[in-house]
């Protein structure tokens, strides 16, 4: 009776127009240290806000009809000035909607059945305010490299691509009616961090998309929903009691399972595609060293600290094959 009325209360918090004036969550008698903040940041995610920029820039020299060395590619045209803010757009991004999941997940009592590390807002270590804060000034960094793509490329239109990033990266788990707690989590992840990061980066570098880069987005967007997945199986018990429906959540853990080791895959077939135009991206396979511990700990682990290892696994295994096959492309004679 007692988890039954926590969690009428967490739902109740959860359909809160304001979910700030949820009741506070029972704070801890210490402070948060920067190690808790970097926690909160959740380093292991970062991959897939690395991983889309640096396929796209690579799909964007081959595709780019211009012969010549890799390095004396991106020293002009300002491609490498805009890669590295498509980069620091994707990394502000990813580090924006860390904090504010910690912070709406907090206010809203969803992190109170967690069994995992704890979060910044859920466990008292920060204010809300606090969490919310930081989260909104990486979003606000995202805008400002942003805007200064923008500027470089005069691609006025990227603004409501960028105001779209910011808005799912924010309404993931914020707002009235979170997507995150219903379902749509890997489709917005496949969305943002495949389609558009990828095909983002391209086109500002060449000004168009080619069906490399189509490729190339497809496998950035699989390895975040495998990511994403896997860290829902983690947590898909207590996402349950909280009422937090995630895909994990509504198809069950056994099919949840089967859909991690498909996203996990997938970027492995689609592969197939570079291998017949450009043969050393062969070498990319090579990251299945990472990706097949993480499939055989995902399928069948049942400890949330071996899940965390297939996350890891699974992220480092996305970083892998992501740098692979950019370095691979970028070296075609």
């Amino acid at each position: 009776m007692v988890v039954a009325r926590t969690k009428n209360t967490t739902q109740k918090q959860g359909r809160s127009g304001n979910p700030a004036k949820a009741a506070a969550p029972a704070r801890t008698k210490r402070r948060a240290t920067a190690r808790d903040w970097i926690g909160g940041a959740r380093l292991r995610t970062l991959t897939l806000g690395v991983v889309p920029v640096v396929m796209g820039t690579a799909v964007a020299f081959v595709d780019s009809g211009e012969p010549g060395d890799f390095g004396d590619w991106m020293a002009k045209d300002g491609h490498l000035a805009v890669a590295l803010l498509a980069l620091a757009v994707a990394l502000f991004l990813q580090i924006g909607v860390n904090y504010s999941n910690d912070y709406s997940d907090g206010v809203r009592g969803t992190d109170q059945y967690r069994v995992g590390p704890a979060r910044l807002t859920g466990a008292g270590l920060a204010k809300p305010r606090t969490v919310l804060t930081v989260a909104l000034t990486f979003f606000g960094s995202a805008a400002v490299a942003g805007l200064v793509i923008v500027l470089l490329t005069q691609l006025w239109w990227l603004l409501l691509v960028g105001a779209a990033a910011i808005a799912a990266a924010w309404f993931y788990t914020g707002g009235k009616k979170p997507y995150g707690y219903n379902a749509l989590g890997e489709v917005f992840v496949f969305v943002f961090f495949g389609l558009v990061a990828v095909l983002g980066t391209q086109f500002v570098q060449i000004r168009e998309v080619t069906i490399s880069g189509w490729a190339a987005a497809v496998a950035a967007g699989f390895f975040a929903c495998a990511v994403l997945m896997v860290n829902n199986i983690r947590d898909i018990d207590e996402d349950r009691l909280a009422g937090k429906r995630t895909l994990a959540v509504v198809v069950g853990r056994p099919v949840a399972r089967v859909l991690f080791g498909l996203f996990l895959l997938l970027p492995y077939v689609v592969l197939l595609w570079f291998v017949l135009l450009y043969f050393r991206t062969g070498f990319t396979y090579f990251s299945l060293l990472l990706a097949l511990p993480a499939l055989a700990i995902g399928v069948s682990s049942r400890k949330p600290r071996e899940l965390i290892t297939a996350l890891q696994l699974s992220s480092f295994a996305s970083l892998a094959f992501g740098v692979v096959l950019g370095v691979t492309l970028a070296v075609q004679p």
